[in-house]
Order: C-alpha cells, then sequence, then structure tokens
C-alpha cells in the first residue's frame, strides 16, 4: 500500500471528521426527535386520563342529575317500551324502574280514554310532525290520574337514525286545579259585575215604577171614598186598585233582585213565617206534599219580613214549576255558624246564621240552568208564563240582608237551594193589626216629594182624611217651608229618593231645626239601607210606596198619636 503524503492524510481526516460530525448531528436530531415523540406521547396519555376522568366525572353528574332531578326522566324505544325510569319517575307514577323497564308505557301510563290520542301523538313525534311539548293525563299506580307536562326530544345513533325519545315530566295537577278555580272566579267575577250593572238598572226602574203606580193608586183611593159598594163602577176600581199591588210586586222583585229591597228590618220568628207560608202554598198546591223540619229553639233573624217572605214563595213555587205532576217539598232549618257554610268564592263573616233548606223533587237543572239560576230574566218558561224575575230578586233579597245562598241539582235529580241568615238575639215584638178603615185627623202635615203625580194624589188622600197639607217639591224647598211654619206643622212626610238634596240629608237638616220632629218616610224603594239608616238616626216610621189610603192613615196616626 502505497503511503499517504502528510497533505492526504491531513484531507482524509478531515473528511473523516465531517462524517463524524453528520452522523452526531443525524444521531443528535434523532434523540431529540425520539425524546419530543416521547414527550408527546406522554403528554396524550395525560390527556387521555383526563378527558376520562372528565367523562366519568361528566357521566356521574348527568347520572346525579338524573336520579335527583325534579322532573320524571321516561326514556322510551320505538316500540314506546321503557328502558330507563329515574328516581321521580318512581315517585311520581308509583313503579319502580325494575317493574316498567321493558314494558311498553301505554299499558300503565296512560289512560284508556286517552290512548288513541297519545298514538296520534308519538307517531307525530317519531315522524317529526310534532312540537316537543305536550300536556297528557298519567295514570298512577294506585289508579289516580294526574297531568303532567311532558317536554320531548328525540334520540340518535352515530348514523343520526332515531332510536327512541326521552321524555321530561313535570306534575302540574295542582296548578291545573288552581288556573280552573282561577277562571271559573274570573267567570263568577264578570258574572257579578253584570248583574250588579243590570241591578242598578232595575233599582232605579223599580223607584220610577212605583212612583207612577203611587199617583194611580192615591186617585183609586180618592176615587173609592167617595163611592158606594153597588156602584156600578167600584167592582172596576177594586179590579184596578189590585192590578196596582200586583205591579208593586213585581217592582218588590226587581228591588230584591237589586239587593235594595229592605225597607222595615226587625227580629222575625223565620219557623212561624215558613208555617204560614207554607200553609197558604198548600192551599193552592195540593199536588204536592210539605214535609217540614223545623228546628226547635231556632235563631231569630233581623229582615224585612215581606221581603224574606217573597224570597221564600219564589222558592216555593220553583219547586212547584219543576213538579208540574205533584211530588215532595221538604223544608228544614237549622241553627249554624260561618264555619258550617261550605266553601264558597266569598267569604262569610263570622257569626251564628240560621239555615233554610228548600228541596224538591222536581226535574232538576242542567249545568247551564244552574249558572245562570239566579240572573234577572232568565226562565225556562215562555213569554207567556213567567218574568224570569223570581230567583234573581231572591237571590238578591238573601244577600241584601247578608246572607248567602246557593244551589244544588242535576237534570232529573230535584233542586236543594240552602239560605244561610245572619242571626240575631233581639226579641220579636207582636205585630199591630191594620185597621179596616180609614182614621181620620186634623193636623198640619208637610208633604214632600219631587214627582207632581204623586204630589197631587197624595195631597188629595189627605185631605179627603181631613188633614191640612203644606207642598213642597225639593228638600230645600221644604226646609224653607218648615223654617217659616215650624209651629204649624205637626208631621213631615218625606221622599227618600230626590234630586240635589235627598230625603236623609234633609231629615237631619230637618232634625236640627227641631229634634223632637216628627217624620213618616215614604219611597219606592231604598238604596243600600239608607232607609234603615235613616230610621235608626229617630225617623218616626216607613211607608212604602205605593199604599192606599188606609195604609197611609194608619201610619199618620201611629205616628202623630206618639206621646
Amino acid at each position: 500500500m502505497k503511503a499517504l503524503s502528510k497533505s492526504e492524510t491531513e484531507q482524509k481526516l478531515e473528511e473523516a471528521r465531517k462524517e463524524i460530525e453528520h452522523y452526531k448531528r443525524i444521531a443528535e436530531q434523532t434523540g431529540n426527535l425520539f425524546l419530543r415523540e416521547t414527550e408527546t406521547l406522554s403528554k396524550l396519555i395525560l390527556w387521555r386520563n383526563q378527558a376520562e376522568k372528565a367523562l366519568r366525572e361528566s357521566e356521574e353528574r348527568f347520572r346525579n342529575v338524573y336520579e335527583t332531578a325534579p322532573l320524571a326522566f321516561v326514556v322510551w324505544d320505538l316500540d314506546t317500551n321503557v328502558t330507563d325510569w329515574n328516581k321521580k319517575a318512581e315517585e311520581l307514577f308509583g313503579w319502580t324502574k325494575e317493574e316498567v323497564i321493558g314494558n311498553n308505557f301505554f299499558d300503565f301510563l296512560i289512560p284508556e280514554k286517552d290512548r288513541p290520542r297519545v298514538v296520534d301523538v308519538v307517531n307525530s313525534l317519531l315522524n317529526g310532525k310534532l312540537k316537543s311539548h305536550s300536556i297528557n293525563d298519567n295514570l298512577t299506580k294506585g289508579g289516580e290520574i294526574i297531568t303532567c307536562e311532558w317536554n320531548n326530544s328525540l334520540l340518535h345513533d352515530n348514523d343520526g337514525n332515531i332510536i327512541g325519545v326521552i321524555s321530561l315530566g313535570l306534575d302540574i295537577t295542582e296548578r291545573k286545579r288552581v288556573e280552573e278555580e282561577k277562571t271559573k272566579l274570573e267567570a263568577q267575577l264578570q258574572r257579578a259585575q253584570r248583574l250588579e250593572s243590570i241591578g242598578t238598572l232595575a233599582s232605579g226602574f223599580a223607584h220610577n215604577f212605583n212612583n207612577l203606580l203611587m199617583g194611580i193608586m192615591a186617585n183609586i183611593s180618592i176615587m173609592l171614598l167617595d163611592i158606594d159598594s153597588d156602584h156600578q163602577h167600584y167592582k172596576y176600581l177594586k179590579n184596578i186598585e189590585k192590578q196596582i199591588i200586583n205591579g208593586s210586586k213585581l217592582a218588590g222583585q226587581l228591588t230584591g233582585y237589586a239587593r235594595v229591597g229592605k225597607y222595615e228590618v226587625k227580629p222575625i220568628d223565620l219557623n212561624k213565617l215558613l208555617k204560614e207560608t207554607s200553609n197558604t202554598f198548600k192551599i193552592a198546591k195540593k199536588d204536592i206534599r210539605i214535609h217540614k223540619y223545623l228546628t226547635e229553639n231556632l235563631y231569630k233573624i233581623e229582615a224585612d219580613i215581606g221581603q224574606i217572605e217573597q224570597a221564600i214563595l219564589n222558592l216555593f213555587v220553583n219547586a212547584a214549576d219543576a213538579m208540574p205532576e205533584g211530588g215532595e217539598l221538604f223544608i228544614e232549618t237549622k241553627n249554624v255558624t260561618d264555619k258550617d257554610i261550605p266553601g264558597k268564592p266569598y267569604h262569610p263573616k263570622p257569626g251564628s246564621y240560621v239555615l233554610l233548606t228548600i228541596k224538591d223533587t222536581g226535574i232538576g237543572m242542567d249545568k247551564m240552568t244552574r249558572e245562570r239560576i239566579f240572573e234577572p230574566f232568565f226562565t225556562t218558561k215562555s213569554l207567556a208564563e213567567g218574568t224570569g224575575l223570581g230567583l234573581s230578586s231572591t237571590y238578591g233579597i238573601i244577600k241584601g240582608h247578608g246572607g248567602y245562598i246557593g244551589v244544588d241539582s242535576e237534570k232529573g235529580h230535584g233542586a236543594t237551594f240552602r239560605l244561610y241568615l245572619p242571626a240575631t238575639e233581639k226579641d220579636v215584638k207582636k205585630e199591630k193589626r191594620a185597621p179596616d178603615k180609614i182614621v181620620k185627623g186634623k193636623e198640619t202635615i208637610l208633604f214632600v216629594d219631587d214627582e207632581s203625580t204623586v204630589i197631587e194624589g197624595c195631597e188629595g188622600m189627605l185631605n179627603k182624611m181631613g188633614y191640612n197639607v203644606s207642598i213642597a217639591g225639593s228638600g230645600k224647598e221644604a226646609l224653607e217651608i218648615y223654617k217659616r211654619k215650624s209651629d204649624e206643622i205637626d208631621m213631615v212626610i218625606l221622599d227618600m229618593i230626590m234630586p240635589e238634596m235627598s230625603g236623609g240629608e234633609t231629615y237631619d237638616r230637618l232634625k236640627e231645626m227641631n229634634p223632637d220632629i216628627k217624620v213618616l218616610l215614604a219611597s219606592g224603594y231604598s238604596i243600600k239601607g239608607q232607609a234603615t239608616e235613616i230610621l235608626k238616626r229617630g225617623c218616626n216610621g216607613f211607608i212604602q210606596k205605593p199604599f192606599n189610603m188606609e195604609a197611609l192613615s194608619m201610619k199618620i196616626r201611629e205616628i202623630l198619636d206618639i206621646k
């Protein structure tokens, strides 16, 4: 082998060194790459472990929410078989998970009557044609029906195919009941407001109608006084008088409905009134057997006896109409308290009450009739058979006396009316018998009324009875006349409803002039108990329009003869 020169040797060494450096660099790069790959792999392993841990924690959280949520979770497949069922579902419906998994929810969760509709809901849901929200009646294990609000979500596999549904249910039974009760109360409020507005109209009509009848009655009374009973026109005048009385009763029904029909309120024995009224009714309706169960020592009630009698007769007549071929009528009285009054939209005032129950075995009423039974002019009769004011006036009379009235009835099963009237501890006073003839006098009377026809007729009656009469067409005029003639005027007959200055204000001003003044209050109706309030302030008496000469003469002498 040929020896290398020094320069060649150095060249070879340099090449070897470069090659060593090259491989060294390759080794370094390879090692760094290995290290990097190792580090990356380590990070990937760490991330995977963290992801698995996060997934397990997420699954645990979901499972915890799933099992403790206040909503019922029901998971079901395309055959409507349950695949999962949480704790709330067990609590709400009563079945355990083991009892329902693999079973069709139609067999235990859906009421029979609702199944056809729910089948349509399920099909529409699975076909994507229905919103996820629905409200259904559902069955519990105990057979109870509850109302649930459901929100449904479709479940898909990795390829996007629908594999089932998860339904989240909330029990809204109580909420539904409250909403229904609210709707019912709103309807009752609207009905009450409607009745109140009709009542205002009715009371105004009754007042004007009674004033009209008063003018007719006054003239008839004067004519009857001047002719004998054998006169050819006497019976016709008496017939007109009867018709005026009937017209006044119709107005009384209107004022009763409007709850302004109370005039002379005093303690009465309801048992005694029921015996008298039922005996009279029995004579006219012999085909109705009346059964009375009247409690001994029944509480007394404070009321207008005429109005309460009218309310009772209205109920008797209603029962008779419901039993055209005869039947049974049951009348019962009891002492109760406000706690014995069943739950209604009103809140009874605390205290003692008298309960009057009137039950018949008639044809009964359907729901629509029951809801409208106390409305004025509502009637199931033809126009020629009735006005539809009877039960509405009864309602108004009882409410006007601070009482409550309700009815229970079904078609074909009769009707039961329950009337609750506030009790009083006051004693019942004996009634004075009305005279059969006109009682005359010679005193001076100031007659106050704003209706010219009433003034003309009543002035004529008073003159026929022998009295001297001064006339005032308003409260202001009455005060001016009384101020001038107070020494001459023995008594004032005062209309209650007048423009500008009412009868109540006029009475108070007259009372200031003379604390011992004698006043008879007259009106066709009273507004919200004004007549009673004026009587409480010392007014000596009340007479309801229209009145005849006999009634007026008796009232005048009752007051003038007071010592």
